[in-house]
């Protein structure tokens, strides 16, 4: 027997190549797709509830989705014949993602989203189950701060060379650290690091109320700092 005729009688004429389908392999791919839209879902609204940056981004946590049943077909297409895993693989590895991940969470969002799809694939629902919750009470233990306060940035513009020090007698009841300090002539620039329990902000209005203080600029502190 040639190669030839083994590769035929080995491969192709097996059952891996053969395109028809049953109705019990209907039923697994129904409800593994369905299984990964609801568990996509459920990584949406975990992304929505806790996302903790500046700008959330909609159109990615859709994408997370989309990804999560995607994942699935692959798994399922690669699962159920031979022919096609090999010419996925090869599909999958000339294509690149561009995509600049700007949030670090983000990342993990994406890989759970990716991992859920292939274990709901593999039809281990239990697995996909037991790794979301660890991962839903990992998120929900460490999205809690309510011990240390809420983080912010501030920034000062003002006149003169005491104001500063004025500004930072304001903030003597308030965790804060100065992060940077910028002289211009009269025009100065400070910006502060502070940390505040219960969302208390009058702080600001009184370091606003200040004569020389021209403007106070109070944001989210979401753990990026560029200088």
């Amino acid at each position: 027997m040639s190669v030839k005729d083994f590769i035929k009688k080995s491969v192709l004429e097996s059952d891996m190549y053969n395109q028809a389908i049953s109705l019990s392999t209907i039923i697994t791919i129904v409800i593994d797709l369905a299984v990964a839209l609801g568990m996509g879902l459920l990584i949406y609204y975990i992304y929505k509830r806790f996302y903790k940056g500046v700008v959330y981004s909609r159109n990615y946590a859709m994408t997370l989705v989309g990804m999560t049943v995607l994942t699935c077909m692959v798994t399922l297409a690669i699962s159920t014949n031979v022919i096609i895993s090999l010419g996925m693989v090869g599909a999958l590895s000339i294509v690149r993602y561009r995509t600049a991940i700007k949030e670090p969470l983000d990342l993990m969002y994406m890989f759970w989203a990716i991992t859920t799809g292939i274990t709901v694939g593999a039809s281990m629902y239990i697995l996909a189950i037991l790794a979301a919750v660890i991962m839903i009470v990992f998120i929900f233990m460490f999205s809690k701060d309510t011990n240390f306060g809420c983080s912010y940035m501030m920034i000062v513009h003002y006149k003169g060379d005491t104001t500063g020090d004025e500004v930072i007698r304001h903030l003597s009841n308030v965790k804060h650290n100065i992060r940077s300090k910028t002289l211009r002539g009269e025009d100065n620039e400070m910006t502060v690091q502070l940390k505040c329990k219960n969302n208390n902000l009058s702080f600001a209005e009184k370091i606003r109320s200040l004569e020389l203080v021209n403007d106070v600029t109070v944001l989210e502190y979401s753990g990026e700092y560029h200088g």
